[in-house]
């Protein structure tokens, strides 16, 4: 029943995001919500590995890069047509693919940070790639790109990025509710014990890492379309450090979760630098970010919908407490 009703909340808002660009005409507030949702499909993807297996990656933006160079340089280097676009998305499927396959298999054997650092040295390497290849990826400056007609508008663009994490939040549902899903979940818990019980810990984990770097690169084509630009700053820290703060403060194993934390935080960069005109304090934006990412933490430790989540289940375990000792009562007597 709750579900129902979590499924009909999902459509409605769905459906109010998909109307909003008819009824608000605002270039500014379409461009932040695609925004949002680009970092809402990172965000996602890093869950999988985070909230749904128990694994810290400091090495996402590398997948996330891939994506953006793929789409940058057949935009370049050939003419900007859909063909040569839906290539582009085919060849980075491909990549962050085998990419994503082999890194796992170098570092998923290794436990906690070991593999954590691990994941943030190949990273390195794909960002030092990026600069010293400078006769693709023209280094630091990057380049600019044309992009094929129909991404070409803002409003088909807000839509595309709309259904892109539409279909993703639901494949995604569906991927950690199958019985692949719950066998994650059980690593997340306990892995020995998973082992224990005949499971190949090794090759589930490098599914959910095969399965989270492929959406990230999706989401790298989208950050690349939406600035028709690319340099190596796809491949740095922050793109890593934004997913993790997303899927911790929204909460993290929710999916929908990460949505929010995706608002929460492209909409926190907009106001704050806003800020930055009205007074010169705001010019130090990044200190007040921190200020509310402590403040997220502090009054919500689960994240947001993980601490609504179990509110919720508190509620219902007071609710049928009195209703379990009625039954009992009335059955000594």
């Amino acid at each position: 029943m709750f579900s129902n009703r979590m499924n009909i909340l999902y459509l409605i808002v769905a459906g109010f995001l998909a109307v909003l660009p008819f009824v608000y005409d605002s270039r500014s507030m379409l461009i932040l919500l695609s925004q949002v949702f680009i970092f809402a499909v990172l965000a996602m993807s890093y869950d999988i590995l985070l909230g749904y297996t128990g694994i810290v990656s400091f090495g996402h933006a590398m997948f996330f890069g891939i994506g953006a160079y793929t789409v940058g340089v057949f935009m370049k280097r050939f003419e900007p047509e859909t063909s040569y676009f839906l290539l582009a998305v085919l060849v980075t499927i491909l990549l962050t693919a085998v990419v994503s396959y082999f890194v796992g298999l170098l570092t998923l054997r290794l436990k906690s940070h070991f593999y954590a650092m691990l994941t943030m040295a190949f990273a390195g390497l794909f960002l030092v790639l990026a600069e010293k290849w400078r006769t693709v990826t023209y280094g630091n400056d990057g380049f600019t790109f044309r992009v094929p007609d129909f991404l070409k508008d803002r409003t088909d663009f807000y839509l595309i990025c709309l259904g892109s994490m539409v279909i993703v939040f639901i494949l995604l549902k569906r991927f950690t509710n199958s019985p692949l899903g719950r066998v994650l979940q059980a690593i997340r818990e306990n892995e020995q014990r998973t082992e224990s019980l005949g499971y190949s810990v090794l090759h589930y984990k490098v599914i959910a890492s095969v399965v989270s770097g492929v959406i990230a690169g999706i989401a790298g084509i989208l950050y690349a379309v939406s600035l028709r630009f690319v340099n190596t700053s796809v491949f740095t820290m922050d793109i890593t450090l934004d997913a993790l703060l997303m899927t911790i403060i929204g909460g993290v194993g929710t999916l929908v979760g990460a949505i929010i934390g995706a608002g929460i935080i492209e909409f926190s960069h907009h106001w704050l630098t806003e800020l930055a005109k009205v007074h010169w304090i705001f010019e130090r934006w990044i200190i007040f970010f921190g200020i509310i990412y402590i403040l997220a933490v502090m009054f919500f430790p689960m994240g947001i919908v993980g601490s609504l989540q179990k509110l919720k289940f508190r509620k219902k375990k007071k609710t049928s407490i009195p209703v379990e000792s009625e039954a009992v009562s009335q059955g000594d007597s």
